[in-house]
C-alpha cells in the first residue's frame, strides 16, 4: 500500500516526468505511458473519423479501387477541406494509403470493408454515443432509458411489441451474427446431436448457419412471438421449413420446447441481469433430457486484462441498454452451477474477444 502510494505521488510529480523525459532508458518508458494517455483523451475523435468513414461512403468507395481526392469530394459529398482532413486522419489511424496521386485502402480499411457486421455496428454507434454525452449520468441507477434502449423496445418488459417495434434490433442482430457463428461452429461439435434449439434466435440467422454445416440436424427456434414471425418468414425463404420448428414465447413467463438435446444461449445471457439469466438457465435445464447440452456463446471478460476496448465497449453498451451484464466464464459458471448443470467446459474460440463459447451438460 505505501508503495503504491509513494508510486502514485511520484508518477504525478511534474519534476518526475520531466526527468523521466529526458533519461535515456527510461525516457521510452515515459513517452509510451504520455502516448496511451493522449490515445484514451482522443478516442473518441478516432471513433468519430472511423464512422465518419464508413457513413460518408469513403470505405465503400475505396473499396472499388484507389480513387483520386477530386472523384472521392463528388462521391462523398464533401468538400476538397473536409475530404482532405478526413484522408489525413483516416491515413493516421491505417484506415487509407496514398498510392500516387490516388487514395486507397490500407489494411485496416480493406479488413474493414470486407466486414459487414462491424460496419454496420459502426453506422449503429450514434445512438451508443448520444447514450454516452454524459457519462455520469448513465451510470447513475436512476438514470432514464436514452436511445439504446428505445432501440432495444422488446427487452424492456414489452413481450407483445410489433414486427415493426423489433425489426431493426432483429436485423442489426441478424448482421452481426455471421462472425459469431463462424466461431461457434468451428470450436462446437454439433454433429454429435440430433436436435438443436435456438432460445433468443432473433431471425434465424444461426440455425441457417447451422443448418448449412450439418445437414442431419433438426432445428427448433424460441424468441418472443413477433421475432419467431421473421424466423418463419426466413426458414421458408431459404427452403429450411420442413427442417425447423418455430415457437413463440417469453422464457420468463412460458416453458421452453423440449425434444432438443442440445440447446443454444448465442448472445443471450449478456444482455440479461443475473436473475432473469439463471431463470433462462434454469428453463434450459428444465427443457433438456439428462445428458443433454447446453451451449453458450458470448463475449465474456477476461480476467488478464486482455481485450480492453471490446469489454469497456460491451460494459458501457449494456449499460446503455438498460440491462445485462458482461460476466467472466467463473461467472458464469456459478451461474451454470445454480441452476443444475454439471460439466461445465470452455472452448477455445478463433476470435474470443467477439464471442467465448461454453458447454455444460443437464
Amino acid at each position: 500500500m505505501q508503495l503504491a502510494l509513494w508510486r502514485d505521488r511520484w508518477l504525478g510529480a511534474r519534476e518526475f516526468q520531466w526527468w523521466a523525459v529526458r533519461l535515456p532508458g527510461v525516457r521510452q518508458i515515459a513517452r509510451h505511458h504520455a502516448e496511451r494517455l493522449f490515445d484514451l483523451c482522443g478516442g473518441f475523435v478516432a471513433s468519430q473519423v472511423l464512422y465518419a468513414c464508413v457513413r460518408s461512403g469513403l470505405i465503400e468507395e475505396l473499396r472499388a479501387g484507389p480513387c483520386s481526392a477530386r472523384q472521392l469530394s463528388e462521391r462523398c459529398h464533401l468538400d476538397s477541406q473536409g475530404l482532405q482532413l478526413l484522408l489525413e486522419s483516416a491515413e493516421e489511424l491505417g484506415l487509407v494509403e496514398r498510392r500516387d496521386a490516388c487514395w486507397g485502402l490500407a489494411i485496416l480499411g480493406a479488413a474493414l470493408a470486407g466486414n459487414p457486421a462491424v460496419l454496420r455496428m459502426i453506422e449503429h454507434q450514434p445512438q451508443l454515443y448520444a447514450d454516452l454525452a454524459d457519462p455520469l449520468e448513465r451510470l447513475r441507477s436512476d438514470s432514464s432509458p436514452g436511445a439504446l434502449a428505445n432501440f432495444w423496445t422488446y427487452a424492456r418488459q414489452q413481450p407483445r411489441a410489433a414486427v415493426g417495434a423489433v425489426g431493426p434490433y432483429t436485423r442489426l442482430m441478424a448482421t452481426t451474427q455471421a462472425l459469431v457463428a463462424e466461431d461457434t461452429l468451428h470450436a462446437y461439435p454439433f454433429g454429435q446431436h440430433r436436435v438443436a434449439l435456438d432460445v433468443g434466435g432473433g431471425d434465424g440467422t444461426f440455425l441457417c448457419a447451422l443448418a448449412q454445416r450439418w445437414p442431419g440436424l433438426a432445428l427448433r427456434l424460441f424468441d418472443l412471438p413477433e421475432v419467431a414471425r421473421i424466423a418463419e418468414a426466413r426458414f421458408t425463404a431459404e427452403g429450411l421449413a420442413a427442417r425447423t420448428v418455430v415457437t413463440g414465447g417469453d422464457f420468463l413467463v412460458d416453458a421452453l420446447p423440449t425434444g432438443a438435446d442440445v440447446i443454444t444461449l448465442v448472445r443471450v445471457l449478456h444482455d440479461h441481469d443475473d436473475g432473469p439469466a439463471l431463470a433462462l438457465l434454469e428453463a434450459a435445464r428444465r427443457a433438456l433430457p439428462s445428458g443433454g447440452r447446453l451451449v453458450i456463446a458470448e463475449p465474456m471478460r477476461s480476467v488478464r486484462g486482455s481485450f480492453v476496448s471490446a469489454t469497456l465497449y460491451l460494459r458501457f453498451y449494456l449499460r446503455a441498454m438498460g440491462q445485462g451484464r458482461l460476466r467472466t466464464p467463473a461467472e458464469i459458471s456459478v451461474l451454470l452451477g445454480a441452476a443444475g448443470f454439471s460439466q461445465v467446459r470452455r472452448h477455445r474460440t478463433l476470435r474470443p474477444w467477439q464471442c467465448a463459447l461454453m458447454s455444460a451438460a443437464a
